[in-house]
């Protein structure tokens, strides 16, 4: 072998961002002149050099060159124990090549950055704020977490008080600022705070200062500054709407009340009432009401036949046995436009009998504009605006009598006629009528 190489220190110690050099000894311990290159292996070898970086030698004589190693102050050269090789290659006799081995210790190092995002936040309850660390130190590091505010009337909390960082990378702490008392309503209140991020250094580390960070709560009102103002539209609006009420729609309902009872129906049911009593008519209630189907009157059915333009059928089935049979009858009544009124009866009350009207409905399913009489011995009964209600139903505490073949009719005026909702226009007026009550028979 015509080379010797070794090391003046086989296990050495680097600084991150420092230099640190190594003599290597080369002899000569052949017959010739030789050129020697110096090549490093290893981990650290994108750090290292040798200088200078060949060397020439006569036989037996010796040199020496330096290894200089020089490690980044980053993360991407971690702390620790790394072996490396110097690789000495005679330039004649490259066969004859050696490699003396050595570690490298690199020292660790502490740098920690801090960023708060955001840096200021609001709300009602609390502000949430992140809290980025990040280790660009070469080895792992903890960092405590801590705070304080301005003053005591708010407090910082961490969800993690602790974050353990590899290095190279970062992570994130979630902070809650909480303030003391409730804020109902006024002027928003700040409150400021500062974020301590401690690194935790171990024995022989140098101690390493904290990084501090400023931030700001502004803590918002329960109350929103417009409530009061919102308050004070609605009451506005709702003495407006009770205004309305009774300017327009209460007058309406009282008027429609005493188109129901008029004072000759009064006067007509008082004169037929046998004892001699007033025949007052219950309260009319407005209602919503499933006219139609069959009914059922008296012994006789009875039909009619409508005015110029109109015409009306109804049926109705009944007994006079007993003191007194519940009955019912129905009539529909159709009227266009213009000409005379249609007319239809309902219910003829057959001989030796006596009808107890009670009830009354009447329907006006198409929305038509007009006027609907019910009438009793050719006394009006009801007088109704058909645009003023589709289903409405009246029901008397005192009975109507009708006598023995007096009969019960319904006469319609029409003078529009309505559109029902998503269908064609019909070519006429068309209301029905529903009545009930008692039939019972004449005492001789």
């Amino acid at each position: 072998m015509s080379v010797t190489a070794s090391l003046d220190a086989s296990t050495v110690t680097a600084e991150p961002g420092g230099e640190t050099d190594v003599p290597l000894q080369i002899l000569n311990s052949g017959s010739t002149v030789e050129e020697y290159r110096f090549e490093v292996v290893g981990a650290c070898a994108a750090w290292a050099a040798v200088e200078p970086a060949t060397l020439s030698l006569y036989p037996g004589a010796s040199g020496t060159v330096t290894l200089r190693l020089s490690p980044p102050r980053d993360p991407s050269v971690p702390a620790g124990e790394t072996p490396f090789g110097i690789r000495v290659v005679p330039t004649s006799d490259q066969s004859a090549t050696v490699v003396p081995e050595g570690r490298v210790t690199v020292a660790p190092f502490t740098e920690v950055t801090s960023e708060l995002v955001p840096r200021s936040s609001n709300g009602v309850r609390r502000g949430t704020h992140q809290l980025a660390v990040d280790n660009r130190g070469n080895a792992p590091v903890t960092v405590r977490l801590s705070g304080r505010t301005g003053t005591e009337r708010a407090r910082v909390d961490f969800v993690a008080p602790e974050l353990v960082i590899p290095p190279g990378h970062a992570d994130f702490g979630k902070i809650r600022v909480r303030p003391a008392k409730r804020l109902w309503r006024g002027t928003p209140v700040t409150h400021p705070f500062q974020v301590f991020v401690a690194p935790v250094v171990t024995e022989g580390q140098e101690p390493y200062e904290p990084v501090v960070l400023d931030g700001s709560y502004e803590q918002q009102a329960i109350l929103p500054g417009w409530l009061p103002r919102a308050l004070i539209l609605a009451a506005v609006v709702l003495i407006a709407l009770v205004g309305l009420w009774y300017a327009l729609l209460r007058p309406a309902v009282k008027s429609a009340a005493r188109e129901a009872i008029t004072p000759d129906v009064v006067a007509s049911a008082a004169a037929k009432t046998p004892d001699g009593g007033g025949a007052n008519g219950g309260g009319a209630n407005g209602g919503a009401s499933n006219g139609g189907g069959a009914s059922a009157g008296a012994d006789g059915g009875a039909s009619g036949e409508g005015g110029e333009n109109g015409s009306g059928s109804g049926s109705g089935s009944g007994t006079a046995r007993g003191a007194g049979a519940p009955t019912s009858a129905r009539v529909e009544v159709r009227d266009a436009v213009g000409g005379g009124a249609g007319s239809g009866s309902a219910y003829k009350v057959p001989a030796g009998s006596t009808f107890e009207l009670t009830d009354i409905v009447v329907q006006n399913p198409q929305g038509d504009a007009g006027t609907l009489v019910v009438s009793s011995q050719d006394a009006p009964v009801l007088r109704l605006a058909l645009e003023n209600f589709r289903d409405s139903d009246y029901h008397f505490v005192t009975p109507i009598l009708v006598p023995a073949g007096g009969e019960i009719t319904m006469t319609v005026d029409c003078r529009q006629v309505g559109k029902p909702v998503k269908a064609p226009t019909p070519s006429g007026c068309a209301q029905s009528l529903f009545l009930g009550g008692t039939l019972r028979a004449d005492t001789q």
